[in-house]
C-alpha cells in the first residue's frame, strides 16, 4: 500500500474502534455475540491465563508506557506491578472505558501513536493487541518510536492475536487488511497482521531488537518480550 492508502486505512481503523468500544469487552470476555462453545471457551480463557502468567514473569516494574491501551483489560494488570503507568490511545471512547475502570492511578494520553512523541524515557513499553494493527509500511518507524520511548536498559512486552478467528465479526481478509463487522451490521476495514513467533523474532532482530516470542498452548495468542540487542 502507498502512504495515502495506509493513512485512509488507519483512519477507518480508528473509526472502527470508536464504534466498537461498547462491545469490545464482550469480545474479550466472550459474552453475548462473542460467546464460544464450552471447549473453545475453556481454551480461550486458559490462554488468557497463560498471557497473564507471562506478564507476571516479565514483571513490568517502574515507569511503564502502554501504547494502544484500549479499554483497560491489560492496564488493570500493569498497575499491579508498575510505579507509574501512561496509557496512550487515539480513540477517546476506549480511553473513557479504561478510565472508568482505573481512574486516577493512570496517566491517560489521547493521541495517535503514529504521531505521538514520548515526553520522557520509560522503563517498559507494553503493547497489548496493538502490534497487529501496525501496517508493514509503518513497522520500522513504529519500532523507532518504541526505541525513543525507552531508557537505555528499557524492556518491551507484547501480546496479540495468533490467528484470524472469530468468524462472527471477521467478514473477509486480504493481505494485512481485514474487514470486520459490528453487532449493528456496520463493516470496517482495519490493519491486522498475524505473527508467528519465529517470524516476529526475525523481523525484530533485523531492526536491532533481542526478543523472545512464543505462542499460548491453544494457539489463540502470541507473546514476546525483550530489549534492544547488544
Amino acid at each position: 500500500m502507498d502512504e495515502p492508502s495506509v493513512e485512509r486505512l488507519l483512519s477507518e481503523q480508528r473509526r472502527y474502534y470508536s464504534a466498537r468500544a461498547p462491545e469490545y469487552d464482550d469480545w474479550w470476555f466472550r459474552r453475548g455475540r462473542y460467546h464460544l462453545d464450552a471447549e473453545s471457551r475453556a481454551g480461550w480463557f486458559a490462554d488468557v491465563a497463560e498471557l497473564e502468567s507471562e506478564l507476571e514473569r516479565f514483571d513490568p516494574r517502574g515507569d511503564v508506557l502502554e501504547l494502544g491501551a484500549g479499554t483497560g483489560n491489560w492496564t488493570r494488570h500493569i498497575v499491579r506491578y508498575a510505579d507509574r503507568v501512561t496509557a496512550v490511545d487515539a480513540v477517546p471512547e476506549v480511553l473513557e472505558l479504561n478510565r472508568a475502570k482505573l481512574g486516577a492511578v493512570v496517566d491517560y494520553v489521547l493521541a495517535d501513536v503514529f504521531d505521538w512523541e514520548p515526553p520522557r524515557a520509560f522503563d517498559v513499553c507494553f503493547l497489548g493487541f496493538w502490534l497487529s494493527h501496525v501496517p508493514s509500511r509503518r513497522f520500522d518507524s513504529f519500532w523507532k518510536l518504541v526505541d525513543r520511548a525507552l531508557k537505555p536498559d528499557g524492556r518491551v512486552f507484547l501480546a496479540d492475536n495468533a490467528n484470524l478467528g472469530d468468524p462472527l465479526h471477521m467478514v473477509s481478509a486480504r493481505g494485512e487488511v481485514v474487514r470486520r463487522s459490528l453487532s449493528d451490521g456496520r463493516e470496517f476495514d482495519i490493519v491486522k497482521r498475524f505473527w508467528e513467533p519465529a517470524a516476529l523474532e526475525r523481523e525484530l532482530a533485523a531492526l536491532g531488537w533481542d526478543v523472545t516470542a512464543g505462542a499460548t498452548a491453544n494457539a489463540n495468542f502470541v507473546f514476546a518480550s525483550g530489549r534492544r540487542a547488544g
